[in-house]
């Protein structure tokens, strides 16, 4: 046995870790990992495909290749190639690369051969940032509840939905544009033979997300390539159902990969593929260049998620989504203009046109608060809540499998003080002042809990983001949620011993939904009516 010696103020600590102990191996060859407090194991940058570079560029990911001896799993592998759009991500990467389609494990102590729950996570960013590595993610704090978890990279933007005729004809599937989604069922595949060896059970994989995280979770639970490798899943803020970054026709994204091959004088698929990773992502940042889009391309998505999950051919499994109580605040309705009576009616008539006096009984706008709480709700159900809305209430009726519905509404404290004059961007980022925000001319955003704020605290990484006064409130809150992310995960239902009662939402009957809060309590849903009417709006 090799024992590692540790001096520490003339006292002397042994760890009996055994070297086998860090050591697991998976069917590309052997990995080593790293020893955490408290006896979780760590095993980062572990490739699950082939770096997609070269002739690879732009085709579905590969089956990654044996490695000679032991392989080190004590960093994280580079981030994929991105520019930096939201502030609110903070990577623990190793750089930026093409050659990005790793993932990280973290394995609770002593889990050989005990067939432990697995969480597999995707990151959101708009499917144009993001990274497994980013601290909010981090897997520590669930495999100390006795969860496998694992973050996945994936490739973004130009590079992981880019589609066009040249690329459809020469793929065996005869489709293009879907390749950041066929990294992450790559992965779960990956997962699925492996995690095993990790004492993991492969029949106990749910997958989370939030934001494109969440809308990947949407997608993979709809498509015939992943749904059978799952048994639950978890969606925080967001569904690949319209208005929300919904799929696009396969033919209309093949004529903007030919417009983007144009402007960038590229005549061939190798004249595409010759371009360094670092000016194709420069072009395709211009303003209008590229719009990062899923597919339908008949291989991945036979049809819309929407229609998939309306025939009830989506996975069969349990499901947990929902959002934040402010997605956004009212100035993205109002667009600059104060939240007057007068001016929100304009806006909401510009909107929404002849249906405009329906959607003022339901989010009415009489006075100035009413205005900002009225345009914020529209603001966010519009961005992202009809979405998760629908994706739940569409698996509800569909399936037998239970859905579970919450609204997280705690929100962050104060920012440290000595981060000076900043404020939150969309998704919690830190931005500086505007002069108008410093000039203090426009009423205070409605309080609650913004979008993409729940990762932390139901994912236990509070202490991960230094950015906000956290206090033992936001520990309790977080600490209930994570239990019920945790029990989720390990049963199927996140109801426990010791935690408010989270009811089920049934087929044909309206959603129950629990507000997670300093105070968390579960009632029926109280804004389905306003659902019911953007369902209508929306065309479905």
């Amino acid at each position: 046995m090799r024992k590692y010696l540790f001096i520490l103020f003339g006292s002397i600590l042994v760890s009996s870790c055994t070297q086998n102990e860090l050591e697991v191996r998976v069917e590309q060859g052997v990995l080593e990992g790293v020893l955490l407090p408290g006896g979780i194991h760590s095993f980062k940058g572990i490739p699950f495909a082939q770096p997609p570079v070269g002739e690879l560029r732009w085709k579905a990911p590969q089956a990654p290749l044996e490695w000679p001896g032991i392989r080190k799993a004590d960093k994280f592998a580079d981030n994929a190639m991105q520019k930096p759009v939201f502030g609110d991500m903070s990577f623990r990467s190793s750089g930026m690369s093409e050659d990005c389609l790793y993932l990280n494990v973290w394995v609770p102590a002593d889990a050989k051969d005990k067939k432990l729950p697995v969480l597999v996570y995707f990151y959101g960013g708009g499917f144009i940032a993001g990274d497994g590595s980013e601290g909010r993610y981090d897997g520590k704090s669930l495999a100390e509840k006795g969860i496998i978890t694992i973050t996945v990279n994936y490739r973004l933007g130009i590079f992981g939905f880019f589609s066009h005729p040249e690329l459809t004809k020469e793929s065996p599937d005869k489709a293009s544009g879907n390749y950041g989604l066929l990294d992450q069922q790559a992965a779960l595949v990956w997962v699925k033979k492996n995690i095993a060896a990790f004492g993991g059970n492969p029949d106990k994989i749910t997958i989370a997300g939030e934001s494109a995280g969440s809308i990947s979770v949407s997608a993979q639970m709809a498509s015939p390539l992943s749904r059978d490798l799952i048994a639950g899943a978890i969606g925080q803020s967001g569904a690949m159902i319209k208005p929300t970054l919904d799929a696009i026709p396969l033919n209309e994204a093949e004529q903007h990969g030919v417009e983007f091959a144009q402007r960038v004088k590229a005549k061939s698929l190798a004249d595409l593929r010759a371009i360094p990773a670092e000016k194709l992502l420069d072009e395709a940042s211009k303003p209008g260049a590229f719009n990062t889009r899923a597919t339908v391309d008949g291989y991945f998505l036979p049809k819309l998620p929407s229609q998939i999950y309306a025939a009830g051919e989506q996975a069969k499994i349990p499901l947990l989504v929902g959002w934040t109580s402010t997605e956004i605040p009212y100035m993205a309705f109002m667009q600059g203009q104060y939240p007057s009576p007068e001016n929100y009616k304009t806006k909401v008539e510009q909107m929404f046109g002849d249906k405009a006096e329906e959607v003022l009984k339901l989010y009415p706008g009489n006075t100035q608060e009413e205005v900002i709480s009225s345009a914020t709700a529209l603001a966010s159900d519009n961005f992202i809540v009809f979405s998760t809305w629908k994706w739940a209430e569409l698996h509800k009726n569909t399936t037998s499998q239970p859905t579970y519905l919450y609204k997280f509404a705690k929100p962050r404290p104060a920012l440290r003080s000595e981060l000076g004059d900043v404020t939150e961007g969309l998704a919690g980022g830190l931005k500086e002042k505007s002069e108008e925000q410093k000039k203090d001319t426009m009423p205070a955003a409605l309080s609650g809990a913004s979008h993409a704020s729940d990762i932390e605290y139901l994912l236990g990484n509070l202490d991960k983001n230094e950015s906000y006064k956290w206090s033992k409130e936001d520990y309790k809150v977080s600490e209930l949620a994570e239990q019920y992310i945790a029990n989720f995960i390990i049963t199927g239902n996140p109801n426990g011993d010791g935690l408010p009662q989270w009811p089920v939402s049934k087929a044909g009957e309206n959603m129950n939904i629990i507000t997670i809060d300093t105070v968390t309590k579960a009632a029926p849903l109280s804004d389905r009516a306003r659902y019911i009417f953007l369902n209508s709006h929306y065309g479905f």
